[in-house]
């Protein structure tokens, strides 16, 4: 019987799950999603090959269990950020700064576009887990158009829009450009949505 890491199978499980995410992330900004195998991934957590099986069946399926980890936590941090703030000028230039907090090891990868190299149901399923994303901005553009401080505008190409922009990387992760990168593309966006006033 294996090793039981932690002080009960749950945790044994949230464990071994965290040391698969992590040996996926670096494995991923070093080679690429097609140049790793599951059991590369297990060798890198330091879990033995048949053990990674009771977790995951394939990489995909840990890619997509990885990735919606890491939206359920930017959610709930981007939702407790929100909390509190009822302008809606306030609740964008907050959604900006949020977005520039998130992983983007799968961007970043060496290789071909992840998108190419995953199945379609795959690809369907990680389009999924950009919703919650969506509806969040979705709401605060609904809000500041009704409020007369956005310009009236379709909101779901506004949405994919102003997302596409964030998704970009024009902000770098780190360095001395960092937040002058950020405020830029933080104006950027406020003024695609028809902000007169930055102040």
């Amino acid at each position: 019987m294996p090793k039981i890491i932690g002080g009960s199978l749950s945790e044994h499980r949230e464990q071994t799950r965290n040391k698969l995410f992590a040996a996926l992330t670096a494995l991923m900004a070093d080679r690429g999603f097609h140049a790793i195998s599951l059991a590369d991934i297990a060798a890198a957590a330091g879990i033995g090959r048949t053990a990674v099986y009771n977790h995951f069946p394939d990489k995909e399926s840990l890619l997509l269990a990885f990735i919606t980890h890491e939206t359920e936590q930017w959610v709930a941090s981007l939702e407790r950020a929100l909390a509190g703030v009822d302008d809606p000028v306030e609740k964008l230039r907050t959604y900006v700064r949020q977005h520039a907090q998130l992983k983007r090891v799968f961007h970043l990868a060496p290789g071909p576009d992840l998108r190419s190299v995953i199945s379609a149901e795959t690809g369907r399923r990680l389009r999924e887990h950009a919703e919650p994303v969506e509806e969040i901005l979705r709401e605060i553009l609904a809000d500041g158009i009704a409020s007369g401080a956005f310009a009236a505008q379709p909101v779901d190409t506004t949405v994919l829009l102003v997302n596409a922009c964030l998704a970009s990387r024009g902000v770098p992760d780190g360095g001395a450009g960092r937040e002058a990168a950020i405020a830029a593309t933080e104006a950027f966006v406020l003024r695609a949505v028809g902000v007169s006033s930055l102040g």
